[in-house]
């Protein structure tokens, strides 16, 4: 746009002054006007070379062409492009070239001079003020670029800081877990273990605590990998996700385990069973497991399916017990891990937390006819 507008004041200014009896236009002017106009376009990239070719525009112009013409004017521009590109000892070393060759033309000339002294002052007023325009430009850039530069260090130091403290805090959390759960779980599976062996060796009992025992040391067994594996995932602070997670193919542990806890556990398939994200494999198999802990504690149901359901676009669970539907002496309402008050529990909430961070959905409520249901959709292509 801007060598168009020159070349456009350059090519009017000149036809009015031939059009006063100024000089006849000739083709080498047009070419001339015309060249030393769109080289402009090119003033950024190659601000220096613009700069030398309108010039020699200049300088042929002016002694060989008719009419006067202002297209000093493309001079004035390449002259300021190139002093706010950073070329400000070369803008200065060719407009002091031009005003010599300016100079040296009306010294040679033997006729009345074409610039008279105040126009000799005001040109070199004028190439001395576009050189400092241009300079203080280039230096403004400058600047802008340096605090654009160092805003962006500043953000990456607070991006680092943050990261340095959330690692710090992933690691106190795994030194807690480690210390507190991964202790009191241990003994508990070291006291199972006793304690099936004392039946061993004393006989069976006669209460039937044998299957309990075994269940209790199986289940503390389990919590334990999947502990360490936890533990893993906060200290593996570059990973988004565990090398190693449960998922659904895991699930039938997790039944085991509820039907050695007495309940009547059966489980359905529907669909292709496919190799899911180990976020979405995760949540839904986290998504089953807190849903038989709540049957288990609160729901006081005698039977449970587990339905999973694939397609294309995502995997959904749903657990359904035959549970009761008041309220436990507890105060919490059985199989959803709602108090009496209305106060969610930790369970839902967290299923429904997995749910959402995955772009899912989970529903949980009362089933018609009596029983509890929960049913969590999980997109595959959620982050």
């Amino acid at each position: 746009m801007v060598a168009a507008a020159t070349g456009a004041f350059v090519t009017v200014a000149t036809l009015l002054a031939a059009a006063s009896g100024d000089g006849e236009m000739t083709a080498l002017g047009w070419v001339l006007i015309v060249s030393s106009a769109a080289v402009l376009g090119w003033r950024r990239r190659y601000p220096v070379a613009v700069l030398a070719a309108t010039l020699l525009a200049c300088s042929l112009y002016y002694p060989l062409t008719g009419p006067g013409s202002p297209i000093v004017l493309t001079f004035a521009v390449a002259l300021f492009s190139a002093a706010a590109r950073g070329r400000v000892a070369v803008a200065a070393g060719t407009a002091v070239l031009a005003v010599g060759l300016t100079v040296a033309g009306e010294l040679a000339t033997t006729e009345a001079r074409h610039l008279d002294n105040i126009s000799m002052f005001l040109m070199v007023g004028w190439f001395v003020a576009v050189i400092a325009v241009g300079a203080v430009v280039h230096g403004r850039r400058e600047l802008l670029r340096e605090a654009e530069s160092r805003a962006r260090v500043a953000e990456h130091g607070r991006e680092a800081e943050a990261a340095r403290r959330a690692t710090e805090e992933r690691l106190r959390i795994a030194r807690e877990l480690h210390d507190v759960l991964g202790h009191n779980i241990s003994l508990i599976n070291v006291q199972a273990s006793a304690a099936l062996h004392r039946l061993d060796r004393d006989g069976p009992a006669p209460d039937g605590s044998r299957p309990a025992l075994a269940a209790i040391k199986d289940s503390s067994r389990q919590a334990l990998r999947e502990l360490r594996g936890t533990l893993g995932v906060l200290r593996q602070v570059d990973e988004a996700a565990p090398l190693a997670v449960p998922g659904l193919d895991a699930v039938d542990d997790l039944l085991d385990r509820a039907r050695a806890a007495g309940l009547d556990v059966h489980r359905e398939v529907s669909g292709e069973p496919a190799r899911l994200p180990p976020g979405v494999d995760l949540a839904a198999y986290r998504i089953v497991q807190e849903a038989l802990t709540n049957v288990t504690r609160h729901a006081g149901a005698g039977r449970v399916v587990v339905r999973i359901s694939y397609t294309d676009e995502e995997v959904s669970v749903q657990v359904d017990d035959n549970g009761s539907g008041g309220t436990g002496t507890n105060g919490v309402r059985p199989g959803n891990g709602i108090a009496g008050n209305g106060i969610q529990g930790n369970g839902i909430q967290g299923m429904r937390e997995r749910a959402r961070a995955l772009g899912g959905t989970l529903v949980a409520g009362a089933r018609d006819g009596g029983g509890f249901r929960v049913l969590a959709r999980l997109p595959l292509g959620a982050p």
